[in-house]
């Protein structure tokens, strides 16, 4: 071959390779950023606007979702996170951890030569396999007073003693089987307050007050009625008013309005609940009869309520029914009280299904945000292991995995063999992340901890962050959710594979990207 077609070839190969080149890098900044705050020994995260507002956290998906990732391949490392956040409630820092690892291994191989294809073929293959495999070490919680969920919301809480302790109750109150529930995340439960109390209650919180400080603050055994709408009148056109006929209605649709009010009076219901405005009228005649009212309610909330209180929603219209009717619609609380120093209300013991909230107490303003994330992350990560079960935590599963596809490598046919291998270093990852952070050689212990898993035939083998010796991670209460671990390895399998398909970049012309731009619109409206 002449130095012309040499250099030809290796400018097409240069050409072909940019593209993985870039995402790549993209991706292992994004791992960057978040790496050091994994493990116990994690560091803080500052996050600056261009107003010079700051958070301040330690936790991945956060950290992910505010900073400034304009890249392409950066953007679907974070909308991977979101999705991860979504499914299971933790976890991103690792599996942002491992797809930069993952990335970075499958590109080291392509440069060597190694067919992208291959190299994908045996990521997936490896992927599988781990996730078979964490399966079979997987272990079950006993019971919501199993102390392993303890354990659980303690290392998720990022040993925020208050918080578990918080989370855990709320468990309880709460249930195993709502918690094992499909649409159901205790996250939701979780509320941060500054100036609060720390506090576990069976109920639901609603963030606004009532309407006029002459309502009452207190009630018990309450009726409770939802209103899915406007809690007016109905209203006529500018035109009909100026006639006699429309004036005649108007005055028609006013009375009637008035005895749909004295009907809600009459059945004794103590809470209003609506999600729009409601008119003056019906506050006047509902706040001399000794009702709260609370307006415009948001629809979560809403919806908490209707749930808790076995309270059916009713639109304005459907007032017109009898009070017989109207009766099958009301839910029921054993009390109703305002606070006024946190500006909101709490309805207790509702007679629909379990409910608990977290109301989490935050010195300043400056930390509710963190509070509360962090009383997410455990609740998240509690229900998971309700879920799921649990694995060693400390890094020393992925170890585990790591040996287990070593000792199956020889499934693998052809230069597959080569991206197996691939997940096979980058599983080894997330444990010298935790141990770099805690100040101790990773180079130094890996070895050390893979030999005395080797010797003991142990998946619980890693090295305890206080004292740099090896330490079995089930003994010493430090432990993941199944969960978790299963969807932060998958996710970042998805992710390199994605990456690694990607052969050219090309930017999209103004008119296309403004027409994409219009279609998510109306897909979201």
């Amino acid at each position: 071959m002449s130095l012309k077609q040499q250099a030809s070839s290796g400018s097409e190969v240069d050409e072909r390779l940019a593209a993985l080149m870039t995402n790549a890098n993209a991706v292992r900044a994004i791992a960057a950023a978040v790496e050091g705050t994994l493990g116990p020994k994690g560091l803080d995260t500052m996050l600056v606007d261009k107003f010079g507002d700051v958070v301040i956290t330690n936790d991945g998906v956060t950290i992910l979702t505010m900073m400034e990732a304009s890249h392409p391949a950066a953007r679907m490392v974070v909308n991977v996170a979101r999705a991860q956040q979504e499914e299971v409630g933790d976890g991103t820092t690792t599996a942002t951890v491992l797809a930069g690892a993952l990335v970075g291994e499958a590109v080291s191989q392509v440069v060597r030569g190694v067919p992208v294809t291959r190299v994908i073929e045996g990521i997936k293959k490896g992927i599988a396999l781990a996730l078979e495999e964490l399966n079979r070490l997987s272990r079950p919680v006993a019971g919501l007073d199993d102390p392993v969920l303890a354990r659980v919301a303690l290392i998720a809480g990022r040993e925020h003693e208050d918080i578990a302790a918080l989370v855990m109750e709320a468990a309880r109150l709460t249930g195993r089987e709502k918690l094992r529930e499909r649409g159901f995340k205790l996250a939701d439960a979780v509320m941060a307050k500054e100036g609060a109390e720390n506090q576990v209650f069976q109920g639901v919180i609603i963030t606004k007050e009532p309407m006029n400080t002459l309502m009452p603050t207190s009630l018990e055994d309450v009726k409770v009625l939802v209103v899915d709408d406007a809690l007016e009148p109905e209203e006529l056109e500018e035109e009909a008013l100026g006639t006699e006929a429309g004036f005649k209605r108007y005055l028609e649709l006013r009375q009637e309005f008035r005895e749909w009010i004295h009907k809600i009076v009459e059945l004794g219901v103590g809470l209003v609940l609506v999600d729009r405005g409601v008119d003056d009228e019906a506050e006047e005649i509902l706040t001399d009869a000794g009702v709260m009212v609370i307006q415009r309610v948001a629809n979560r909330e809403l919806e908490k309520a209707r749930e808790h209180t076995g309270a059916r929603s009713i639109k304005r219209t459907g007032l017109k029914k009898s009070a017989g009717e109207l009766e099958n619609y009301l839910g029921r609380a054993a009390r109703v009280e305002v606070d006024k120093k946190l500006e909101l209300v709490r309805i207790f013991r509702g007679a629909g299904k379990p409910a608990a909230t977290v109301l989490v107490g935050a010195a300043t303003d400056e930390v509710v945000g963190e509070r509360e994330r962090i009383a997410r992350d455990a609740a998240s990560s509690l229900q998971a292991a309700v879920r799921g079960g649990y694995v060693p935590g400390g890094g020393a599963v992925e170890l585990a995995l790591s040996r287990y596809l070593s000792r199956q490598k020889s499934q693998v046919r052809g230069m597959a063999v080569y991206g197996f291998e691939c997940v096979i270093e980058a599983l080894k990852r997330p444990f010298m992340q935790i141990v770099t952070n805690a100040g101790f050689n990773p180079l130094e212990k890996i070895g050390d901890v893979l030999a005395a898993q080797e010797e003991k035939d142990s998946c619980s083998l890693a090295v305890d962050c206080e004292t740099g010796e090896i330490a079995d991670m089930l003994e010493l209460g430090v432990v993941d959710p199944t969960p978790v671990k299963y969807h932060a390895i998958k996710a970042a399998g998805e992710i390199a594979v994605a990456i690694l398909r990607i052969d050219t970049i090309i930017r999209m012309k103004e008119e296309e990207k403004k027409k994409n731009s219009h279609e998510e619109e109306w897909l979201e409206r």
